[in-house]
């Protein structure tokens, strides 16, 4: 899957070059590249459980400008250019309007086994905070539904760049806010750890993980 976009890509834009999970992290020696992940939630695919989706992002001089979240199994395109807003299926979307953490539904991720213990005692403090917690397997369809309000937040505590790019930018574009643990600016060339909200409940959020 990885190759075939590449090469569309290439055709489209063959100076652009490309970062891809399949190829890892490595050194980007331009101001624009591609960002995909092919199959975002590869461990529900091999088990049929339908939440796995196409993400592609385009960084340029640091940012973020165009982003895509393709979920084939319920047939809907999450998009959006930078300054031009966040679109499924071609309408416009925004982010939950909810102002308290105990009136939203928030997404989690599990990440590294290895840091299991310290991932499940945020998702303690979280779950007791807010009106419920949920985990769906794909990282980029939990930015892309909480850009579209159906959930207030996400957080998972590390992501590498083809994991958050495009969402980050569904979320910015949708009225939301996406920064690091810490509340940093995300570094689209690096993995991080990733705090997205609605923005109201962002410091609320930040302060339990």
């Amino acid at each position: 899957m990885q190759n075939f976009l590449k090469k569309e890509l290439f055709v489209l834009a063959p100076d652009v070059q490309f970062l891809g999970e399949e190829t890892g992290l490595q050194e980007i020696n331009t101001d624009s590249f591609w960002i995909l992940d092919p199959v975002d939630g590869t461990t529900n695919l091999m088990h049929d459980y339908q939440h796995s989706v196409v993400s592609l992002a385009l960084c340029r001089q640091g940012e973020i400008v165009m982003g895509i979240v393709y979920d084939p199994f319920h047939e809907e395109v999450f998009s959006a250019v930078k300054g031009k807003g966040s679109f499924l299926n071609g309408q416009p979307i925004h982010v939950s309007n909810a102002e308290k953490l105990s009136d939203t539904m928030i997404g989690f991720g599990t990440a590294k086994r290895e840091l299991a213990d310290e991932n499940f005692a945020r998702f303690r403090r979280v779950f007791g905070q807010c009106q419920d917690v949920r985990r769906i397997g794909s990282a980029a369809l939990e930015l892309a539904y909480t850009a579209c309000g159906r959930q207030g937040g996400y957080f998972e505590i590390y992501l590498n760049p083809w994991d958050y790019a495009a969402g980050m930018l569904l979320i910015q574009e949708a009225g939301g806010k996406v920064t690091d643990f810490t509340g940093k600016a995300l570094n689209p060339r690096k993995g991080s750890s990733v705090a997205a909200t609605n923005g109201y409940i962002h410091t609320e959020l930040l302060k339990l993980i």
